[in-house]
């Protein structure tokens, strides 16, 4: 049995980078804080790749400082150095499942709002 599942609740790091290829697919890429329990310790960073739709979702609603949830798989992007040839590598989530959780500003508008304005 093989099991490569991954759930991320974050917020964006970067605006979302988009590229449109020839054969139609659209691929975006951006970067994703995720705290930790403790609050003094820094955020883990992770790099998501989105392909067609879900890249097209994002490309749209997708801001630096939004908050988002993720379900995707890890995979290894490997290539060779061109100054040294070294193999080099880095890890990517690959989104299947983008949830959109709301912006920093929306969480800070509304935690004022207390629903009794008449």
């Amino acid at each position: 049995m093989s099991l490569n599942v991954v759930h991320l609740v974050g917020r964006v790091g970067r605006d979302p980078e988009v590229k449109y290829f020839d054969s139609g697919s659209v691929k975006c890429t951006f970067s994703l804080a995720v705290n930790r329990i403790k609050k003094d310790d820094p955020p883990d960073w992770f790099e998501l790749e989105l392909w067609d739709k879900n890249a097209e979702v994002a490309a749209n609603y997708v801001k630096k400082g939004g908050l988002i949830g993720i379900k995707g798989s890890l995979k290894l992007d490997t290539w060779s150095d061109r100054s040294t040839g070294a193999n080099r590598s880095k890890p990517i989530i690959r989104v299947e499942k983008l949830d959109l959780l709301g912006s920093k500003r929306d969480n800070e508008s509304s935690m004022g709002y207390s629903g009794s304005e008449f």
